[in-house]
């Protein structure tokens, strides 16, 4: 069986048991390619033309927080693929060596001990990357890398063709840019923004507190964001006076 059958089979399985709504796209793809692979999980993110990072959807909860806790850090090896369009192999000991905060996180909140990122073809929302995660290392050894690079060629495919053939307005992109983990993402940029006027600061300088004090707390940027938003933090809880 060709790995492109392989895929195909996996999605339709996936698309049987759900979730269906085209903004969960991504997700079925990325299950799929854990059936695909034999890895342990699977997330699938873009850089769009402003050079906002957004997550598009993962095979896992524990695959959703990995990806969430890389853009609390703010580097990782996603990050890595997707800035020198490369792929990238990281087992335990080099993301501890190239990634301390991001490994710090990975392993207390997360199964997995290794990452390969692979960069996607640029489509009509940005550069992507798949991201596939192994909890335990030496199966990196394992990973036919042809048939990952394959899986990443179809992943971007199917993207494309939904976008091309669904009926979605230019400035707000396809349906699977719009899927919960994007969601989650925008609410940290708004927080980003308002506490950028309450610091007197950019929004790249306030993101960077709000990811420090995620880090600190052992959370995601999201969770904080999300709190914020909510009102269960107030700014100074985050961020304390005098750091803007």
């Amino acid at each position: 069986m060709t790995i492109a059958t392989r895929f195909a089979s996996a999605l339709d399985q996936e698309s049987a048991q759900g979730p269906t709504e085209a903004e969960f796209l991504p997700v079925r793809l990325a299950r799929a390619a854990v059936r695909t692979l034999g890895v342990d999980g699977a997330g699938l993110s873009v850089v769009d033309a402003a050079g906002r990072r957004i997550p598009l959807g993962a095979s896992s909860p524990d695959a959703s927080c990995a990806e969430r806790l890389q853009f609390t850090v703010g580097s990782g090896p996603c990050m890595a693929a997707q800035e020198t369009r490369q792929p990238v192999f990281a087992v335990l000991a080099d993301l501890r060596r190239r990634w301390a905060p991001y490994a710090d996180l990975l392993t207390a909140q997360t199964p997995f001990r290794a990452a390969v990122a692979l960069p996607l073809r640029e489509d009509l929302a940005g550069a992507g990357a798949l991201d596939l995660y192994f909890t335990d290392e030496a199966a990196v050894l394992d990973l036919d890398v042809f048939a990952a690079v394959a899986v990443g060629e179809m992943v971007t495919a199917v993207l494309t063709e939904a976008a091309v053939w669904s009926d979605w307005p230019a400035e707000s992109g396809p349906d699977w840019l719009h899927g919960p983990e994007a969601v989650r993402r925008a609410a940290v940029l708004r927080a980003a923004g308002r506490a950028s006027l309450a610091l007197n600061t950019d929004a790249a300088t306030a993101l960077v507190l709000l990811r420090g004090a995620a880090y600190a707390a052992g959370r995601s940027v999201e969770e904080v964001a999300e709190d914020l938003e909510a009102g269960r933090l107030d700014l100074d809880d985050v961020v304390p006076p005098g750091r803007g």
